[in-house]
């Protein structure tokens, strides 16, 4: 029974691409126009990062370019990698189950990638697929152009800048992964750790899925349940412990790039980060719903939380002091570092670097 599939990712797509809403209106011409800019600037942004956060990464390669239906396509081929551990485990179960529990979960999985698709503006794609020599590439960055050009028309601010701005952030994360060595593994180390500590007999399943049940109930009714915290065991709480501090960190690591090395470069940056915050908290009733259904309240917050941990080891301690977080992973901060900087650089670099004029 190997091989069976814990998701039906087919039907995750065509679930997922026959949900999503299309694009704002363009013409031919616009739309060209985006690919070739966000192309361009991808590229520029990469200069502006490696030289801002002093990280030696690999030479900057244009990002790749798609619409929703293609960041659909890209996110299924994603989670097939990050989840084939579970899978493998998933095939001593009865296959009863997991047939119908297939079905479900493949519309479910689609119908959130259709959710996200019309938001997403881009992201470094982490896990791919082996390429046909059996390598796995080491990662992509990906641009969804109609949501870049969407979110600059919606918010009114210039294309270019926002464009760029967009850009500093997904190249802050290819910097980050590709720049230092062990960044990946650890977090992929650390994903199937999550996975395989999952008990994954029938009863205990359901248990999972009556707790599921109970989030959703619990968010609707304004609360904080999220499904990612509803089905987990307690060892798994410890290693998403684990994964959120290091998520926390490289995501605020990006917004705090985005914005410091904004002015030279997107004049018009405070302008933007003002109405693009905005436009982050907003949204209709049913939207925030489902955001905070899917943690996606909890990104945000980590996004802020992360930005205002690396903005104090910066100021305190300066970039050089701040790189020492990737030395190893036993350098990375914790979740409670996180929330207390100067903690992580009294663990890390010694009290002495948190004394004034030294």
């Amino acid at each position: 029974m190997v091989g069976m599939q814990v998701i039906d990712w087919d039907l995750a797509v065509a679930t997922g691409v026959r949900l999503v809403r299309p694009g704002p209106q363009v013409t031919r011409e616009e739309a060209k126009q985006a690919v070739v800019d966000l192309r361009t600037l991808s590229r520029e942004a990469e200069g502006h990062v490696r030289e801002f956060t002093g990280i030696d990464s690999a030479p900057p390669e244009e990002a790749t370019v798609v619409d929703r239906p293609g960041w659909i396509r890209a996110n299924v081929d994603g989670f097939r990698v990050v989840l084939e551990p579970l899978t493998d485990k998933m095939s001593s179960m009865p296959p009863i189950v997991s047939a119908v529990g297939s079905r479900i979960t493949g519309v479910e999985v689609g119908a959130v990638l259709a959710f996200l698709a019309s938001r997403v503006l881009g992201q470094y794609e982490l896990f791919l697929p082996p390429d046909p020599s059996g390598n796995a590439p080491t990662g992509r960055l990906t641009l969804v152009a109609p949501n870049i050009v969407h979110a600059e028309r919606e918010l009114g601010v210039s294309p270019r800048d926002f464009r760029l701005w967009v850009c500093l952030h997904e190249e802050t994360h290819r910097v980050q992964f590709t720049g230092v060595p062990w960044l990946r593994e650890y977090v992929r180390g650390q994903m199937t750790e999550f996975l395989l500590a999952s008990d994954m007999d029938l009863t205990t399943l359901l248990e999972r899925l009556r707790a599921a049940g109970d989030a959703v109930a619990d968010a609707f009714k304004g609360g904080e349940g999220n499904l990612i915290e509803a089905i987990q065991t307690p060892e798994q709480k410890a290693v998403l412990d684990r994964v959120t501090a290091v998520m926390t960190l490289v995501e605020g690591h990006g917004d705090y790039v985005m914005d410091a090395v904004g002015p030279s470069v997107v004049p018009s940056v405070a302008d933007i980060r003002a109405k693009f915050q905005r436009r982050r908290e907003g949204g209709s009733r049913i939207d925030q719903l489902i955001r905070r259904f899917l943690g996606i309240e909890l990104k945000m917050k980590q996004y802020a939380e992360g930005s205002r941990f690396v903005r104090t080891v910066v100021d305190e301690a300066g970039m050089a002091g701040f790189n020492r977080v990737w030395t190893s992973p036993e350098t990375l901060p914790d979740r409670d570092e996180i929330a207390d900087p100067r903690a992580w650089m009294n663990r890390v670099l010694g009290t002495r670097a948190v004394e004034p004029g030294i």
